[in-house]
């Protein structure tokens, strides 16, 4: 059987199966087989009689993925699998606090909060200490504890050094004792306290490193600090931790992930035991080529180069759309060319950087009649932002609509009480009345929001369609609230999206054939593309999804859009601490998703605000090799003349100055950027340039000395 197991195992495969029992580092690559080197490690270790399943402890991040062990090992070995401590983090964590729950200080009985479940615990918690909720907001409180807990931290230990701080220490703490009256533990709780009890518990802790001499662990570059402390805490100097990862796909750094943990293990328990899977089966050459080519530029990685045994295949696809409406439609038609030519649309991925980009995506498949699925989140239209925003808006084209009010009366939150809109939904019932006319004749907080819809409505009677949606957005609260939610910015940027979906409607560029182009005319459209377009389980469409969503996946064929600077790479990951190289890991995570095929693509001029506004080409395609790349296009210079408000003086700029809107230029001090306005004329004339690393800076051009670039 032995024999059997390894067969079809590579050497570096066969090496790491065969370990004897020590520590080692399994650096895998994308595509290199990593599920199936930790699963056959797990069935040699049991069938060489090394250990038995119950002394083996395999941890992973996704439930999936432990499911998909468990499959594995029970298809190649005749044993019962549910006794084996396979799962993951919080589930093992879990068990541990449910087996000790005397010795944790637990009732048997204790129930965990999800995320949502916390945080109405929190605001029980402020409510019942009469705690300014504007000044601690409950959110940013949860986002406080929950930091503290998954760095290993109770309230005792937090940085508390002015007013502010303390008081949200002090939040913690009742918080946690709050929980420990009621008999409920959130998520981060879990780990927190079973990290706690084996500290604490010598003999337990022995009891488990005794049992346990095979440790097991998967994407060990996603692990945070207590995770990896936790870890520990079950390896004695007996054991064997056998840690798979790979340090190039290290991409949760705002989840807390910290990949020096891959370094500290290395240097802790493996010694220098590394062994490298490099051999991918999923990629063909080119593709291989690129991404090698790209995470190099990265310092700080352990070192691997993957390569394949099946041929360079295609060069890789560069398209440049003049807009990003352009890039939509090419990517389109190449998804239908090829879905002629035989591949089914549910393998082809349509990858981007921020879900705000899949609106322009959606709406060209949803007008070519392109079956799509939006992979791990909703479609654009059914989003909660979205949803929030349209719901203003039909209340100002129609204010009998209940389903409307109900939606935003209270959210942003003003302090209307589920108690009081049933007394409002009652009184409406007996008048035979609507929401909004008891409301307004209601007096108190419901008349209050009246007042404010009525108010956005004359403010805006006046104003183009997008500029109304835009000072919807803000004199709702809904811009406020979401730049002050920690996980706010996707949110806002589909907010502002929605902003250029109605800028483009009000051009005729959206698809309709009607000349009305009022706000309910808007609405009509809104709620068509939220039909049911999106093509239902089963269904062959094409897969639409974050290249977040994307990891641990592979399609025929990838398009990866978007690549533009301040969008792949992010703006943000200039003010973070080595946030351009999770950036270039991130790249190299959408990169490597192909096995066939891939198209990289980027738009010269993109809708922002409900204005166009050009960009750069992502660094990130100067850092692939050109031998790998087939450039389907080559366009030097935007359509300004089609877009941009200042075109008119543009072009009369650049009649004496020999330049133009959208022409790339280089200077000495601030490196390469790309022309965006003009102003003056002759020896006074000056150029707004937007530099790739600099900024955007005006520049005089009689002393700028500014080239081609």
């Amino acid at each position: 059987m032995s024999a059997l197991l390894l067969e079809h195992l590579n050497p570096e495969q066969r090496a790491a199966v065969t370990l004897p029992r020590e520590s080692a580092l399994i650096l895998a690559g994308a595509g290199s087989g990593k599920t199936r080197v930790l699963t056959t490690r797990i069935v040699w270790l049991i069938q060489s009689q090394q250990v038995s399943p119950h002394g083996i402890l395999a941890v992973t991040f996704t439930n999936k993925a432990a499911k998909e062990m468990l499959t594995r090992i029970s298809a190649m070995l005749p044993i019962n699998t549910r006794g084996m401590w396979v799962g993951t983090f919080h589930g093992l964590a879990n068990r541990l606090l449910r087996t000790h729950w005397r010795e944790a200080g637990l009732p048997q009985t204790f129930q965990i909060l999800d995320s949502a479940d916390q945080l109405s615990a929190i605001k029980r918690l402020m409510k019942s200490l009469n705690v300014d909720t504007e000044k601690y907001e409950p959110k940013k409180v949860q986002w406080f504890i929950n930091g503290h807990k998954e760095a290993g931290r109770r309230a005792r230990d937090a940085e508390a050094f002015d007013e502010y701080s303390m008081r949200m220490a002090e939040l913690f703490e009742a918080y946690d004792a709050q929980c420990q009256r009621e008999g409920v533990a959130d998520f981060p709780e879990l780990l927190l306290r079973s990290y706690e009890l084996l500290y604490r518990n010598e003999p337990l802790r022995e009891h488990y490193r005794d049992r346990f001499k095979h440790i097991l662990v998967d994407e060990f570059q996603d692990t945070n600090v207590l995770q990896y402390r936790w870890l520990k805490l079950f390896a004695g100097p007996q054991a064997a931790l056998f840690a798979v990862g790979d340090d190039d796909q290290s991409i949760y750094a705002f989840r807390g992930a910290d990949t020096a943990n891959m370094a500290a293990f290395e240097r802790e328990f493996a010694h220098g035991n590394v062994i490298k899977l490099e051999q991918n089966y999923r990629s063909h050459g080119h593709i291989l080529t690129a991404a090698n080519t790209l995470i190099a530029q990265n310092a700080h990685r352990l070192g691997k180069n993957l390569w394949t045994a099946e041929g360079e295949g295609e060069p890789i696809r560069v398209f440049v759309a003049y807009s990003d409406q352009e890039e939509a439609s090419f990517v389109v038609d190449e998804a239908k060319t090829l879905n002629r030519e035989g591949v089914a649309f549910s393998d082809m991925a349509l990858l981007y950087r921020s879900n705000a980009q899949s609106r322009v995506l959606e709406h060209a498949l949803f007008s070519a009649g392109v079956a799509y699925r939006v992979y791990g989140g909703l479609r654009f239209f059914e989003r909660q932002e979205i949803k929030h925003a349209l719901a203003y808006l039909r209340l100002m084209t129609n204010p009998e609509d209940d389903g409307a009010f109900l939606r935003v009366v209270n959210f942003p939150t003003r302090g209307i009480g589920a108690r009081t809109l049933e007394l409002l939904a009652d009184t409406a019932a007996r008048s035979g009345a609507s929401l909004w006319q008891t409301a307004c004749t209601s007096g108190g907080k419901v008349a209050g929001f009246a007042k404010l819809v009525e108010d956005i409505k004359q403010a805006t009677a006046d104003l183009p369609l997008h500029e109304v949606i835009d000072h919807v957005i803000e004199a709702s609260g809904l811009a406020d609230f979401y730049r002050a939610d920690k996980d706010g910015a996707d949110r806002l940027e589909n907010l502002n999206e929605l902003v250029n979906a109605a800028a483009l409607f009000e051009e005729g560029d959206s698809g309709e054939e009607a000349e009305d182009k009022t706000l309910e005319s808007f609405l009509a459209h809104a709620a068509l593309e939220a039909g049911e377009h999106q093509a239902g389980a089963g269904h062959d469409a094409l897969q639409l999804m974050t290249v977040h969503a994307a990891k641990g996946l592979e399609f025929h064929t990838v398009f990866i859009t978007g690549l533009e600077e301040s969008l792949f790479p992010h703006e943000q990951s200039a003010h973070e601490e080595n946030g351009l190289e999770e950036e270039r890991r991130l790249m190299y995570v959408a990169i490597t998703r192909a096995r066939r095929r891939l198209y990289l693509s980027h738009a010269q001029s993109r809708m922002l605000h409900g204005q166009v506004r050009y960009g750069l080409p992502s660094r990130f395609l100067d850092e692939l090799p050109e031998q790998v790349l087939l450039h389907l296009n080559r366009k030097a210079e935007s359509p300004v003349a089609a877009y941009s408000p200042s075109a008119p003086r543009a072009r009369e700029a650049s009649n004496d100055t020999g330049y133009r809107v959208g022409q790339s230029v280089a200077h000495a001090k601030f490196g390469t950027g790309i022309i965006i306005d003009f102003e003056g004329r002759g020896s006074d004339a000056r150029v707004q340039v937007k530099f790739r690393d600099a900024g955007t800076k005006w520049l005089a051009l009689a002393y700028a000395k500014l080239s081609a670039a």
